[in-house]
């Protein structure tokens, strides 16, 4: 593989056009890269018995419930833009699995629980701005319940192992200590007393606007404040814009307080999808995005098989029978990891999901193409289309074997 040097950052959109630029660079990105998405897969995808048979099911399937009694509102939108702030991990899902048992999204939610439950137990609130700016790599080890030590041999004496700090664990709890200590010393300055408050001054800012204008006012507040969220590079010499963890965040302070909104929430029905490594990689194997001709970054190689014709069709048909039964076993069994990719090629698949969404959606509410039966489809949104995506990949036992690309040493996904 040619080596990763990280890419340049590119400038900010110019402002009023985060959304925009969003769809517009992901587009570029795409046609560029000879990633090609055609109208027959879109809708061979859409009149499968697999998406019919299960997108009401699963698309309100956001894991955005949770088991808590929060004191107040601000407190569990703190709570919430926390947990979207450490949304990533996804690259180590398969060290995860085998020290946890759990994927990256679970453990990420398990550790934002417990910094929020030793916060409430009067250890102080390490969810405030304080508490995250003074965030070590042994406390985050500790509330995610990982070792962040690798055995190794003594180089002197045959038959002793010593234990050093080290390994894939150990460079995640680095990420995620790092964003952590950031981001609170960026909220403290600013005279923040933590994400939430932030969050909720955004979200303000966003209703004195014009309703169209409001979401690309609230993420733009959020990309240029605070590092963690500025999920963007330049590959060949064009910006990719993909601000997948801060347009998570908007999305998931709709899911939780829109049915009867305290405070104004932009609308997200036309927000790009939250683009990680999910997306892509289902889209790829459910025959969406069509490598075949995408040489320049070596993006042709990168699953091998995934284009048979049969396979996708296997794929798009209904679930295997007794799938509940196995979906139990293959949880048991760890992930395998996908092909690893360098940042560009990364961000050159992200780039075609948002494409490839924004394309099935126009597709979907586009006239003539579809049965009466299929009427609903005219109505679906980006990030159900996004949500479908993300949960059918772990409801079938068949999909959750499929491999997911993986991209360590980032924390935007």
């Amino acid at each position: 593989m040619h080596s990763d040097l990280r890419p340049m950052e590119p400038d900010f959109p110019s402002s009023g056009t985060f959304v925009s630029s969003i769809k517009e660079s992901c587009r570029i990105a795409t046609v560029a890269a000879h990633i090609k998405v055609e109208d027959a897969a879109i809708r061979r995808l859409l009149e499968s018995p697999s998406f019919q048979s299960s997108f009401h099911r699963v698309s309100g399937s956001h894991g955005l419930a949770f088991p808590l009694k929060f004191p107040s509102l601000l407190s569990e939108l703190n709570f919430l833009s926390v947990l979207s702030l450490l949304n990533f991990a996804s690259g180590y899902r398969v060290p995860l699995h085998e020290q946890t048992g759990r994927g990256a999204w679970d453990n990420i939610r398990a550790f934002t629980f417990s910094l929020y439950l030793s916060s409430a137990t009067g250890q102080g609130d390490l969810l405030s701005a304080k508490g995250m700016k003074t965030m070590s790599e042994q406390q985050v080890a500790q509330h995610m319940g990982v070792t962040i030590h690798v055995e190794r041999p003594h180089e002197k004496i045959p038959g002793l192992t010593v234990g050093e700090l080290g390994g894939p664990i150990y460079e995640l709890v680095k990420l995620i200590s790092s964003t952590l200590i950031e981001t609170g010393q960026i909220l403290e300055t600013s005279g923040y007393s933590d994400l939430g408050s932030f969050i909720l001054e955004s979200l303000k800012e966003g209703a004195k606007a014009d309703p169209s204008a409001s979401l690309g006012i609230v993420l733009e507040r959020l990309v240029r404040a605070i590092p963690a969220f500025r999920d963007m590079a330049v590959v060949n010499g064009k910006p990719v814009y993909c601000f997948k963890k801060a347009l998570f965040l908007i999305h998931a302070v709709k899911i939780r307080f829109g049915s009867s909104p305290p405070f104004h929430i932009p609308n997200t029905a036309q927000a790009p999808v939250f683009t990680d490594n999910v997306l892509p990689s289902l889209l790829v194997h459910l025959g969406v995005l069509d490598l075949s001709g995408a040489t320049s970054h070596e993006l042709h190689d990168l699953f091998p098989g995934a284009e048979s014709e049969d396979r996708i069709n296997t794929l798009l048909a209904s679930p295997p029978e007794a799938s509940q039964g196995v979906a139990q076993d293959t949880k048991k069994t760890p992930p395998k990891d996908g092909p690893v990719l360098t940042t560009e090629q990364a961000y050159l698949l992200r780039a075609a999901a948002v494409h490839a969404c924004e394309r099935i959606v126009q597709y979907a509410r586009g006239d003539g193409q579809l049965s009466k039966e299929q009427a609903w489809l005219k109505d679906i949104t980006l990030p159900e289309l996004d949500i479908w995506l993300w949960a059918v990949a772990k409801d079938r036992p068949d999909y959750r074997k499929l491999e997911r690309f993986v991209l360590r040493g980032t924390v935007f996904f």
